[in-house]
């Protein structure tokens, strides 16, 4: 009988062995002191100190990049999107007021390419530096047959601590409260099945297409990595108190806004009053989009909302600015009448 080897079916153990080597090195530059067991074990152990929380709450959430993953293997371009990765996870974690403490991350491919990989690796490394967590396990799955040999996809998970008197969840919003915006990077990681319908099946255009408006390629831009906002939150917490955050993600403003808004509250958004990225022109002038759809499926240049008293207001614009962090006075909080919508642009 012939001899079957699992490397023959597609599968390289070897490989696999070498990419831990790889990327050890990455992976150790993310520990923190809570961090007691090295990558390569059966599972990731972190020490969570609570002494300093009455009531400590984990809070966690997964997510992936979508179909922006397209976009990548489209210009062959793979450091970014780790990135887009941890900032689609911790986003959601310090908009409840939550500080990262770990990230875990899933990867599978057709075909397992190291230098790819260890692309992809560092680019998560990075992002979880810049949200100060770490980088404790992680799978990487390499499946023939099941994905093309070029291809992979990704998931990320992670886990944020907060005392549970600290938790932001929006229940003391009431009318009059500001919204301050964040500014965002770009497209962050949201809307792009209509932006490669748009850039890739009409305008078919090249990754290294340069937009002049935007003055970049094609391929830069739309691989922007989904900013962080890990930092300028929690700093923003430590002398301010705020009510509400909203993550500006899939649904753009009308599905994430209200998920923080007390049912009798409207977040009233005033257009005009941040600096809109020239990437979201140029996607709604050539895609022919309507302004309804923009706020629906991207965010426009607002990748995080806060919501606080209006006397902050103008403190907490310039503590961010100051930390580099654009933010603007976008709107504010009003009593919804009945039957009205829970967010309105004016």
């Amino acid at each position: 009988m012939e001899k079957s080897l699992y490397r023959d079916a597609g599968v390289d153990l070897d490989k696999a062995n070498e990419l831990v080597k790889r990327i050890q090195p990455l992976v150790r530059s993310t520990f923190h002191s809570g961090v007691i067991t090295d990558i390569g074990g059966f599972g990731g152990l972190y020490s969570v100190n609570c002494n300093e929380l009455k009531h400590p709450v984990l809070v966690s959430s997964t997510d992936g990049v979508g179909t922006k993953l397209k976009i990548a293997f489209w210009a062959d371009i793979h450091h970014t999107v780790g990135i887009d990765l941890v900032a689609m996870c911790v986003n959601d974690i310090v908009v409840q007021g939550a500080r990262p403490l770990f990230f875990l991350d899933y990867l599978a491919m057709g075909s397992l390419n190291l230098d790819r990989v260890e692309k992809i690796i560092a680019g998560i490394v990075a992002g979880c530096k810049e949200a100060n967590c770490s980088l404790i396990g992680g799978e990487t799955a390499e499946m023939p047959d099941f994905y093309r040999a070029d291809e992979y996809d990704m998931a990320g998970f992670g886990v944020g601590l907060v005392d549970n008197c600290d938790i932001i969840d929006g229940s003391t919003i009431r009318p009059g409260f500001r919204l301050i915006g964040l500014a965002s990077s770009g497209l962050h990681s949201n809307g792009y099945s209509l932006v490669r319908r748009i850039v890739l099946d009409q305008l078919k255009l090249p990754p290294d297409h340069v937009i002049p408006e935007c003055g970049r390629t094609l391929a830069d831009e739309l691989l922007k990595p989904t900013r962080i906002y890990v930092e300028p939150v929690l700093r923003t917490m430590r002398k301010h108190a705020i009510a509400g955050m909203a993550h500006i993600t899939g649904g753009g403003f009308w599905d994430n806004i209200p998920r923080i808004l007390p049912k009798g509250c409207q977040a009233v958004i005033h257009r005009g009053t941040w600096e809109v990225p020239p990437i979201f022109g140029f996607l709604q002038r050539n895609g022919g989009i309507p302004d309804e759809e923009m706020y629906h499926v991207f965010n426009n240049g607002i990748g995080l909302i806060l919501v606080i008293e209006p006397g902050i207001s103008q403190e907490v614009i310039l503590l961010l600015n100051a930390m580099g962090q654009k933010a603007y006075s976008i709107g504010e909080i009003v009593a919804r009448e009945s039957g009205a919508p829970p967010v309105r642009l004016v």
